[in-house]
């Protein structure tokens, strides 16, 4: 996946599968560089889409209106609040 023209979608597709992998403990430890590195840009390109909604939203008048539980609030996953009960 080439994040720089990767959508939110598939930024955070993975992340998820990032995710599994280390906390699985499926990736040798000579990949965990690198999958921490693709992790980082997925992470920043997901942060990127959603700092760029907010952007739009603000100037549009909903700046801070609803925006808690649509994965626009916090750091942007609304799964991650879901789970953490936030």
């Amino acid at each position: 996946m080439s994040t720089e023209t990767a959508s939110y979608r598939e930024a955070y597709a993975a992340l998820s599968r990032i995710a599994a992998e280390l906390e699985n403990g499926d990736a040798d430890l000579d990949r965990v560089l690198p999958l921490l590195e693709e992790a980082r840009a997925a992470y920043a390109q997901c942060q990127s889409r959603i700092e760029a909604v907010r952007a739009v939203l603000a100037g549009a008048g909903f700046a801070g209106e609803g925006l808690t539980g649509t994965g626009l609030a916090g750091d942007g996953l609304a799964e991650a609040e879901d789970e953490t009960g936030a």
